[in-house]
């Protein structure tokens, strides 16, 4: 990979196509997965007038009264849902410099007893801004194409696995962690250190990424060694979450990767939506064939962060370790439990 600079394309209305093609995009997107961890995927079916509305929407969102977005503030929700400043997302243990809005599945918060487990909290309603109600109708029929569109990725990866077509459908179930993020990047302050958002893994299925045309994002092809994602128009930015590289036993690869934050008067905005496996599931190593199972490289977790395999526990750890102050105003009781846990 030393001579890498740019990130492989793939073109998913092959998938659609005749045998040949379909063995095509799915050597493809094994190779990529397993070398790379990100590429660009095209064609994939999601409404692009759809996305620049999306676009449109957020920029209008973020330019919006601080007093009108702190009404929908994060620190308001205790299922992590709504809208954070610039800094106040903790990327090892450093600040990202980045404002943001976070919305997951709009389902109703669930009645808890004391002893039930704590990741259950997650699932709730989101935070919507009263002044801008397209936002809300159009993100919800975005994520639900992206939620469409990647899980037949998924199965396409359990295709080019050697596995049932079906094999993932019991981890993301009926109530999959759909979860999508709004970025604005501003322009690096006098001095400031440039972390969009700092190094680091995806930890759910499979990450889908809107860039504009502003760059930043890289990813770590080899140790030290960073490329630019360039922003290619029509595309999504996908990239291995680390519920795969677990569930392949490393055969796919996680990829960390960071954003550089856009210089002094430019900005920088981006629409993410990461796909997960329901809470209540458990990640198993999937037997793979031979052929595949002997290049596995096995799956690698961060020491001061370890990867679970109960999917509600490891989610529930991120949101802990990013959002402290929501952490400590909704589930000061649940910390010293996460922290036992690893």
């Amino acid at each position: 990979m030393t001579s890498l600079t740019s990130l492989p394309v793939l073109d998913f209305s092959q998938l659609l196509g005749d045998e040949s093609q379909r063995r095509d995009f799915l050597s493809q997107l094994s190779q990529s997965a397993r070398e790379i961890g990100f590429f660009y995927l095209i064609n994939h079916g999601v409404d692009q007038t759809l996305s620049a509305r999306v676009q449109q929407l957020s920029r209008q969102f973020f330019s919006l009264p601080d007093e009108e977005k702190q009404r929908v503030a994060m620190i308001h929700s205790p299922h992590f849902r709504g809208y954070n400043r610039a800094g106040s997302e903790i990327t090892r243990n450093r600040p990202d410099w980045r404002e943001q809005f976070d919305i997951g599945a709009e389902r109703p918060a669930l009645k808890l007893s004391a002893d039930q487990p704590g990741w259950k909290r997650l699932q709730g309603p989101n935070l919507w801004p009263h002044s801008l109600p397209e936002l809300e109708v159009t993100l919800r029929q975005w994520q639900q194409e992206m939620t469409q569109m990647s899980l037949r990725l998924l199965r396409a990866f359990a295709e080019a696995l050697a596995l049932p077509v079906n094999a993932f459908d019991e981890l993301y179930g009926e109530k999959p962690n759909e979860h999508v993020k709004l970025i604005r990047y501003p322009g690096r302050t006098p001095g400031g250190e440039g972390q969009g958002v700092g190094a680091h893994k995806d930890s759910g299925f499979l990450s889908f990424l809107l860039q504009d045309q502003q760059r930043g994002l890289q990813v770590e092809v080899e140790p030290d060694r960073w490329i630019d994602a360039l922003p290619l128009a029509g595309s999504f930015v996908v990239n291995i979450g680390e519920l795969l590289e677990l569930a392949s036993n490393g055969y796919l690869r996680a990829t960390v990767h960071r954003v550089i934050s856009p210089q002094a008067a430019q900005e920088r905005l981006s629409i993410a939506f990461f796909l997960g496996a329901q809470l209540e599931a458990v990640v198993p190593v999937y037997q793979l064939k031979e052929e595949i199972a002997r290049v596995a490289r096995g799956p690698t977790s961060d020491p001061h962060n370890p990867l679970l395999r109960d999917v509600g526990w490891n989610y529930l750890k991120g949101r802990l370790r990013s959002h402290p102050e929501v952490a400590a105003r909704w589930h000061s009781d649940l910390l010293e439990a996460s922290i036992n846990r690893e």
